[in-house]
């Protein structure tokens, strides 16, 4: 490969951005993972069984297979870990092209970081292991983890982007 084509692969995978979003992301990562490290081995909560926290949030060990709500519990494992890491490929070359500041570079990194996460549990325990139950009035939402935190985190902060008045002067001047 040749200088010229190697810049401008590195130019087309690292930018301005990249490096907060690369910290974000492992800080997601190692947070969501250690947590569910502890979960399983230090605390060994049992598989489905609720441990009251406070009136309105219990600890329960669950694997989902498949994604939000439950929806794809047939797809398999390698399907949606495929689709996870692709997703997170796709978001890394956002972020790497993106200059225009922080919140875009975290609300990535949080997006991807959750991604990767679940995708490992996906490879490692057949689902991803989620915990957090929230519950009011004997209505339960469903069960969540640190990466799905994440996710719906950068996925907040995207929109909060997107309304920013940077983006729309840059889209007014285009």
């Amino acid at each position: 490969m040749s200088e010229r084509a190697a810049t401008g692969l590195l130019r087309w995978m690292w930018g301005p951005c990249s490096r907060i979003g690369l910290w974000v992301i492992v800080v997601t990562f190692v947070v969501d993972q250690a947590h569910k490290w502890w979960m399983i081995n230090v605390t060994q909560i049992p598989k489905g069984q609720r441990i009251y926290v406070t009136p309105f949030m219990d600890l329960v060990y669950v694997i989902n297979r498949g994604v939000s709500y439950g929806l794809l519990d047939n797809a398999g494992p390698w399907l949606l870990t495929t689709f996870a890491v692709i997703v997170a490929g796709v978001l890394w070359v956002w972020l790497s092209q993106a200059d225009t500041g922080r919140v875009l570079a975290v609300s990535l990194g949080l997006i991807i970081g959750g991604a990767l996460a679940n995708a490992l549990d996906r490879v490692h325990l057949g689902g991803v292991a989620d915990f957090f139950s929230f519950h009011a009035f004997g209505f339960y939402w469903y069960v969540f983890n640190i990466a799905d935190v994440a996710i719906v985190a950068g996925v907040v902060g995207l929109l909060y982007d997107s309304f920013g008045t940077s983006r729309n002067d840059a889209s007014k001047a285009a």
